[in-house]
């Protein structure tokens, strides 16, 4: 047998999606997880698969794993000791940033925190022009003096940013050449290596950020590597990155910051290859945990892809899958505010103490409390009942703190609680959605995770979406999703030029290198000759404008009918985000970009034939619901999901459970089960 391996790490639970190759069959398991080190949950989990399957640690032919590592170094501060080499006169553009503040008109608005220490900042005399002629020679003796007194201070790590080395990176190289002669061993970026485009604070910040992370990283990796190898596991293990794809231990220590935020980018593109199975090609991935909900975009089956946000108040440019994140979850506190309006979030009651109805010692009244007492979710047992609930104790909560402090009943606390955290949720929707110009009706919203099919249904109603897919295991979607990643790195080179004819000689020369660049990096990794993809994409402007949309290119290949192809498709997307087009503007090409994509060996979901005569099943009991819009308690039936098979259907009011998650089927909602067992449900009325 041969087994491939995908684990996601959560703050409570360990996630595994297990495929077992030979015979095709698709398992998943939770285990709790080790937040001291999370290295120990993931050996202990494999080791207990393996354990119940009767199966070797030598039949792991793949190991993905998804990792908030960087992600908490980030937020926790926990970062290396950095130090930054740049242009003479320029060591400031980290704290003088750009003039978009997100406080423009707030006095007292915080910075973000300085990732480098004070006197860490530092210059040399050197001069690029724009053009890559050197205007001044590098001061070679003044860059050792200063790698020398980053040794003294013991710096960990050493960021390279200089002007205009996206064009002629000959002073960075040699700088880094210096600080390997005199300080061997330290962690070193340079950002012609990095990040080889215009904008300086952009590329300086994302320099900062991946010195920031790089030892953090690569001593947990390391770890990691060494855990796994140590009871037997021979492949070289993957980790996922920000723009949804899997990259090497190797390529993890070089370039951290590629997986800053790709804590919840794997179930995007789980959500992106379940809709291609039920052939819904517009979806908006709703996954709601304890703690947060992550919104994105999927269109054509892709999902959407930012070159530039921020991480952490700093922007990092590199390619990350557009995901909103808010703190809207099943742990979600609700409030009475001082002016005397419920408030939901961001603060969460997390897994200790938790929401009160656990038992655990919480005393706050929470999103979970509050579906628990309006008969959303199991009053007694949760987790396919393993984990006893405590309906009382969440009552006292949402008694003491809201409606003692503002006069509402029960059923309007709790009801209150469960519609504001969904207008919260709905407001990220928007922001992915309508505010990127796009029907958010011709969308279908895509539950997972432990909380998003509980919401689902209810958010879609009052956003216009009809229809609303939940997959067999909502739960373990993000590491399922490291089962279908393929590898990928992306590829960028600026050089502003007219988006003309004339200049498609020159582009092909740009896109080519770029290419090469790629097949070397699959050559690398392993990749075969014959699974190995690339696609080409555009960055275009107006002329005078100062920011770029990417356009894809319809092939890896550049002719005047592709480019013309590219020019019409940036006008339909600069009047879908702009409100407006300008069919005889002279367009501008500003950066080429290629990925490089190695196609990994994915699990094939098994289909399964559809019964148009399904029987509907029973219920397995009975409880009183309150729906949203509703006043009154409905008496609704409690179903189980694994009397779900394809081609069953069923008309709402419904609550169906299993052990990772309870979808809620409101009145005026039916549901039906597909040949893969995801569940389709379907608004049946028109306000």
């Amino acid at each position: 047998m041969s087994y491939m391996i995908g684990v996601d790490v959560g703050g409570t639970f360990t996630d595994f999606s297990v495929f077992e190759q030979e015979s095709g069959r698709l398992f998943h398991f939770k285990h709790s997880s080790t937040n001291y080190d999370s290295s120990v949950a993931i050996v202990n989990g494999i080791l207990k698969i393996l354990e119940m399957e009767n199966a070797s640690t030598a039949e792991v032919t793949y190991l993905a794993h998804g990792t908030t590592v960087s992600t908490n170094a980030l937020i926790e501060k926990k970062g290396a000791k950095v130090g930054l080499i740049t242009t003479e006169g320029f060591r400031d553009i980290m704290e003088i940033g750009i003039q978009k503040r997100p406080f423009m008109y707030d006095t007292l608005g915080q910075k973000p925190q300085s990732l480098i220490q004070s006197g860490m900042n530092c210059e040399v005399p050197e001069r690029i022009a724009h053009d890559g002629t050197v205007m001044k020679e590098l001061d070679e003796e003044e860059v050792r003096k200063l790698v020398r007194y980053f040794r003294k201070h013991a710096v960990d790590s050493i960021a390279v940013s200089t002007l205009f080395s996206f064009v002629n990176p000959v002073h960075e190289k040699r700088i880094k050449e210096i600080i390997e002669e005199e300080y061997p061993g330290v962690y070193t970026t340079i950002s012609s290596e990095l990040v080889p485009e215009f904008r300086e604070y952009s590329r300086m910040s994302t320099t900062v950020l991946n010195a920031y992370l790089g030892p953090v990283m690569k001593k947990y990796v390391n770890n990691f590597q060494d855990s796994v190898k140590r009871i037997g596991i021979q492949t070289e293990p993957y980790v996922t990155q920000s723009n949804g794809s899997i990259i090497s231990i190797k390529e993890t220590i070089e370039c951290p910051i590629k997986t800053a935020v790709s804590g919840p980018s794997a179930g995007v593109i789980a959500a992106a290859n379940i809709g291609r199975q039920c052939g819904a090609d517009k979806i908006i991935t709703f996954d709601m945990g304890g703690t947060s909900a992550d919104i994105s975009l999927i269109e054509n089956y892709q999902a959407q892809i930012s070159n530039e946000r921020l991480v952490e108040g700093y922007p990092a440019r590199i390619p990350m899958i557009n995901i909103i994140t808010i703190g809207a979850g099943g742990g979600s506190i609700a409030r009475i505010d001082e002016g005397g309006v419920m408030k939901v979030g961001p603060d969460s009651a997390g897994a200790t103490p938790g929401p009160a109805c656990y038992g655990r010692g919480g005393t706050l009244p929470t999103v979970t409390d509050a579906n628990i007492y309006l008969g959303k979710l199991n009053q007694e047992k949760i987790l396919g009942g393993r984990m006893e609930v405590y309906l009382d104790k969440a009552e006292e909560a949402i008694r003491k703190e809201l409606c003692e402090k503002s006069g509402l009943t029960m059923e309007e606390a709790a009801n209150g609680i469960i519609s504001v955290v969904n207008s919260n949720m709905m407001r990220a929707i928007r922001v992915v959605s309508v505010e990127k110009g796009y029907d958010v009706r011709e969308f279908s919203l895509m539950a997972f995770g432990g909380a998003g099919a509980l919401h689902a249904c209810e958010v879609s109603e009052e956003l216009g979406i009809r229809t609303v897919l939940i997959p067999p295991s909502p739960g373990t979607l993000c590491s399922l999703g490291l089962l279908m990643a393929d590898t990928k790195f992306d590829f960028c080179r600026t050089k502003i030029m007219d988006g003309t004819p004339e200049n498609i000689q020159a582009a092909q020369e740009i896109f080519h290198k770029l290419e090469a660049d790629g097949d070397a990096m699959l050559t690398k990794e392993g990749i075969a000759e014959d699974a190995r993809a690339f696609e080409w994409a555009l960055d275009m402007r107006y002329d005078r404008q100062n920011y770029e949309i990417t356009v894809p290119l319809t092939a890896p290949a550049l002719d005047e009918e592709i480019l013309k192809k590219a020019i019409s498709d940036f006008h339909v997307a600069h009047e879908r985000a702009y409100g407006y087009r300008n069919d005889t503007g002279k367009i501008k090409l500003v950066n080429f970009r290629v990925s490089a994509i190695g196609v990994i060996e994915k699990p094939s979901l098994k289909e399964y034939p559809v019964n148009p005569n399904a029987k509907t099943p029973k219920p397995f009991m009975t409880r009183k619901v309150l729906f949203q819009g509703h006043k009154e308690f409905i008496e609704t039936g409690i179903y189980n999901r694994n009397d779900f098979v394809p081609g069953t259907r069923l008309s709402g009011p419904a609550v169906i459970e299993q052990m990772d998650t309870t979808i809620v089927i409101p009145p005026a909602w039916s549901v039906e089960t597909d040949g893969f067992m995801n569940l389709k449900a379907v608004y049946n009325e028109v306000k």
